[in-house]
């Protein structure tokens, strides 16, 4: 299959596979993610196919959403690229950015990376923070039941990788154990000139939060 061809081959699997997913990573964040990802990649020197299948398919199963599982969405994934007739190292290329590109695999040393996986996380990134990101933190909070605000939990930047997986605290807390962190994790030049605005929009948006709480 040509590259066009494997590309809509994807964006239909990703379409029909998260169908009844969470909104804050359906298809239309993943839309985003690959969105961004392709605007990245024009400034980097990057195999677009690489970057491509990787973005489409990186929340094909969140751990998340699968008992904790890390491995899922790579097994998926490289079952998925597999029977299209994707070759080997471009497959085990799409598993380890799903591994590793997210913002809990960083609690851990690297033991992997790649221009193709700078780009994508980056993408992945942008899509948690600014208007975007705000709007899916309280979704996703409101999907788990959980508080939008209590000034008795106070936010802790330096959680362990258990503690943040299995946080149980408000989603305005979201914003110090990771929103907020993101800015300074970026790896491209692009992705941090984004992120830059995106950053100052929560900004603004907190100082406002703290305002109609009666707090500032």
């Amino acid at each position: 299959m040509d590259h066009s061809t494997i590309i809509n081959s994807t964006i239909h699997f990703v379409k029909d596979t998260l169908k009844n997913a969470e909104g804050g990573h359906d298809w239309w964040h993943v839309h985003r993610v690959w969105t961004n990802a392709k605007l990245i990649a024009q400034t980097e020197k990057v195999n677009l196919l690489t970057v491509e299948l990787a973005a489409l398919l990186h929340d094909i199963a969140d751990s998340k959403f699968n008992k904790g599982d890390e491995e899922i969405g790579p097994e998926t994934a490289g079952k998925y690229l597999a029977g299209i007739g994707i070759d080997p190292f471009t497959i085990q290329h799409v598993q380890n950015i799903i591994r590793y590109m997210s913002f809990k695999a960083g609690f851990d040393a690297p033991v992997f990376h790649s221009p193709e996986l700078a780009v994508v996380q980056d993408a992945d990134r942008l899509d948690a923070i600014g208007a975007i990101g705000i709007a899916r933190a309280f979704n996703y909070g409101g999907f788990k039941g959980r508080e939008l605000y209590n000034p008795e939990v106070k936010p802790d930047p330096n959680l362990s990788k258990d503690a943040y997986k299995n946080s149980t605290a408000p989603t305005i807390n979201h914003f110090y154990e990771k929103l907020l962190l993101l800015k300074d994790k970026m790896n491209t030049q692009t992705g941090r000139r984004l992120a830059a605005q995106r950053h100052q929009f929560m900004e603004n948006y907190l100082e406002q939060f703290y305002i109609e709480c009666n707090l500032k």
